[in-house]
């Protein structure tokens, strides 16, 4: 077993998406440089020593193999991935990330490419409270002061606002603070697929619909005007009894539910499909359903284009979904859209993933969690 060493690290960004900096940081750390055992909260504090948009600001505690000099030349490659450009000058600038070596355990180091502990720690304010947060009593080793004394004393008197964002040390861990997520699209949109790979790769409950066996389903494909009221009905029925059963007890073995439906799509496809007077009868008993329904943290839709969709449809094969109309695809499309403007304070992430191949393509699978990642990172639990 190899070796570790503490070290604590301050991270910073004024740049771009700054909280979704900072949070890549803490991944790229996790991968390549060591576990990361502690992260403090977020703050968000003024430019220090230059005019500059507000940082916010973090400090993490990490377990390393790394010797400082190996560890500083990781940093500075995570640094650069992620768009940082370094004044050539003397003063400081704005930048998408900054990573600086705090301490690394009792260790003084003096060497012309680095000095620990950090010489200007003890100066920032930014840099103290978040460090309190998680090594309060970490004694500098040159000056013999633990980190609530040197805060105590320090000098800078910037405004430091505590903000109400988190880090989290992998994707695993973040996700599992939404508890449920259910993804949405139009039919073929690949919902229950990215479903099964988000369930599989970040042990999550998989909530699936169920309704292969629904006799109305092809009869509505061959004349919807006749059957479109019983399918519908069968269907919110179904899906009512079905989501009930398997989001009111938490798999303790799991760390959050994924579905690849929504509760509310009964009311979208019911809009589309229902006469007038049919869906005012309808919406009284889904309006009533509704009210014992567990709502997901993030309401994800897979958008794609028509044509994709009728490719896809194409390729599974299921008999009575081949003579789907490209026009009725198309309604149901604007049906969802309709429903996510109408539905503002639900927290609704659209991916077009018209041009992506999640299922044979890794890198486009990555785009997708990016996007989830990025957007989850910044809200509140």
């Amino acid at each position: 077993m190899n070796k570790t060493t503490t070290t604590y690290l301050s991270l910073g960004s004024n740049l771009g998406d700054k909280l979704n900096h900072l949070q890549e940081v803490v991944f790229l750390i996790q991968a390549n440089v060591g576990e990361v055992i502690k992260t403090s909260p977020v703050y968000e504090t003024p430019a220090w020593g230059f005019e500059g948009d507000n940082f916010f600001n973090a400090c993490i505690k990490v377990e390393t193999p790394l010797t400082p000099t190996a560890l500083l030349e990781k940093l500075l490659e995570i640094e650069t991935r992620l768009g940082r450009e370094r004044n050539k000058g003397t003063g400081y600038s704005s930048r998408t990330v900054d990573i600086d070596i705090l301490y690394f355990d009792k260790e003084i180091v003096n060497t012309d490419l680095l000095t620990i502990p950090h010489p200007n720690l003890q100066l920032r304010r930014f840099v103290l409270r978040p460090l309190a947060d998680i090594a309060p009593q970490f004694y500098h080793p040159i000056l013999n002061k633990d980190t609530r004394n040197l805060l105590q004393e320090c000098k800078d008197k910037s405004n430091i606002t505590k903000t109400p964002h988190k880090l989290y040390t992998n994707r695993s861990q973040l996700f599992s603070q939404l508890e449920y997520i259910a993804i949405e699209g139009n039919i073929g949109a690949g919902k229950t697929t990215l479903a099964h790979k988000i369930g599989q790769d970040f042990n999550a409950k998989l909530v699936l619909e169920r309704f292969a066996d629904n006799p109305f389903l092809p009869k509505f494909y061959e004349d919807q005007g006749r059957f479109a009221f019983p399918l519908e009905m069968s269907f919110l029925a179904d899906r009512y009894q079905q989501f009930m059963d398997d989001t009111s007890q938490f798999d303790l073995f799991k760390n959050f539910m994924v579905s690849d439906y929504d509760i509310n799509k009964s009311i979208i496809f019911a809009k589309v499909t229902l006469q007038e007077e049919e869906f005012k009868l309808y919406r009284k008993l889904f309006n009533l359903m509704y009210k014992e329904i567990k709502k997901p943290k993030i309401y994800i839709y897979l958008y794609q284009n028509t044509e994709r969709l009728l490719r896809n449809i194409k390729q599974r094969g299921r008999g009575y979904e081949q003579n789907i109309a490209p026009e009725y695809l198309e309604q149901l499309n604007r049906g969802y859209f309709d429903y996510i403007r109408s539905f503002p304070e639900q927290n609704n992430l659209v991916l077009d993933i018209s041009e992506l191949d999640f299922v044979e393509n890794p890198a486009d699978y990555e785009v997708i969690l990016d996007q989830i990642q990025k957007y989850a990172v910044k809200l509140s639990f």
